[in-house]
């Protein structure tokens, strides 16, 4: 018996997958990927904010009073009190964007591979592998692909 996905039978897409459940599947990859990417790009703005925020702090008397906001709550503090839990916190947002950054180099390549695997074209790309075919349906005699928008 065959192997699930090996065949080229009635599925063209492979794994059993409509052309529909690929669309959306990748469509959801791709989603998951920009929202990494958003996440990382606002911890990278809270990251700068705080290295701001240390740097201007480091300048000014540690017995001098700040405010600070903790869970929604504006709280007085002194800068030595205060300064410290900022470069914690800005280490951790460090850490943060570092596995995110991992995270999102995984899901880049398993949207690559899903590509791949599937046979997806964007709209406006063009094939890498495609040379000039004859005839004007080209790409008809080959295992079908999706297109995507």
């Amino acid at each position: 018996m065959a192997e699930p996905g090996k065949g080229r039978g009635a599925a063209p897409a492979g794994k059993g997958l409509s052309a529909e459940q690929v669309v959306s599947r990748f469509n959801r990859l791709r989603q998951d990927q920009r929202g990494l990417a958003s996440k990382a790009a606002e911890l990278e703005l809270e990251l700068n904010e705080h290295t701001l925020v240390i740097e201007t702090l480091r300048e000014v008397d540690p017995t001098r009073k700040c405010f600070r906001m903790v869970g929604g709550v504006l709280v007085e503090r002194t800068v030595k009190e205060v300064l410290p839990a900022l470069e914690s916190n800005r280490e951790q947002i460090s850490k943060l964007i570092e596995a995110l950054a991992q995270q999102l180099q995984a899901k880049g390549r398993e949207l690559s591979e899903f590509r791949e695997r599937h046979n997806i074209r964007l709209v406006g790309e063009d094939d890498p592998k495609s040379t000039p075919r004859d005839g004007p349906e080209g790409n008809k005699g080959g295992p079908g692909g999706v297109l995507v928008s």
